[in-house]
């Protein structure tokens, strides 16, 4: 869907004995970063699509890549490579992704780039990273879905409790990336895994590892090929190191 330091001083204490449960995770809300072994997601959003292009609403039809979105799910394989080569994060373990054949292209990508530096990187596929499931509203622009179910469009927009015409809703498309991103932190710990899936899962992982609200979902752009880092450890903590990272995509937009 496309409708939206060297050279410092040493610390005070430095030297010093560390405090009792030093190098353990903080509880979730500590001010402290965590430390320690944890389970990094690399999330990636799909190349670009020709319904991607036109912003229509694209859910569970199974739409290819395009010309650009394979340029997108090359150049995004390449950056996740480049992560994994500079010891950024822990081994990557397994890529991850949608069974639609947009999200499975970009995977296949990504494993590729990987090769040279992780070796042989499985692709699983994962039902529960699909994309929302837009129902009657599939292929259709913002304007035309409001033209023709202006209440029930109104509705969603108000609430991520409300489903479109036939379709899921928001809150519905949240239990079961909950349900993945739970597994992943259960099934790779000290691990880099890289999760292939759509504008409204990844929105729905965001929200939830930052902790905001639902009017986050509006305001946040996730491009096509765009990468976001998020890192869980043992206890619930959680640091968001990049959202929307676009950088290997400036000669492929």
């Amino acid at each position: 869907m496309t409708p939206p330091g060297a050279g410092e001083s040493p610390p005070a204490g430095a030297g010093e004995s560390p405090p009792p449960g030093a190098g353990e995770s903080p509880p979730p809300g500590s001010w402290e970063p965590p430390t320690g072994p944890g389970t990094r997601l690399i999330l990636v959003r799909h190349g670009a699509t020709e319904l991607s292009a036109q912003r229509r609403y694209s859910g569970r039809g199974n739409v290819p890549l395009t010309a650009q979105g394979l340029a997108q799910a090359d150049a995004a394989g390449r950056r996740v490579a480049a992560l994994a080569a500079t010891g950024a994060g822990d081994p990557v373990a397994a890529v991850v992704s949608s069974p639609l054949a947009r999200c499975t292209a970009t995977a296949a990508a990504i494993r590729d780039a990987l090769s040279g530096v992780a070796g042989e990187v499985p692709v699983i596929t994962e039902n529960d990273l699909i994309e929302c499931d837009f129902g009657e509203w599939e292929g259709h622009t913002g304007d035309e879905v409001r033209a023709r179910w202006p209440a029930e469009f109104d509705a969603w927009q108000r609430s991520t409790g409300v489903a479109p015409s036939g379709g899921e809703s928001f809150a519905q498309v949240a239990q079961r990336v909950r349900r993945v991103v739970n597994s992943l932190r259960e099934a790779y710990p000290a691990a880099t895994v890289v999760v292939v899936s759509h504008v409204s899962p990844l929105k729905l992982i965001l929200r939830d590892a930052l902790a905001a609200g639902d009017g986050l979902l509006r305001r946040l752009f996730l491009d096509a090929g765009g990468i976001s880092v998020v890192d869980l450890y043992p206890g619930g903590a959680v640091a968001v190191r990049a959202v929307n990272d676009t950088s290997h995509l400036l000669w492929h937009s």
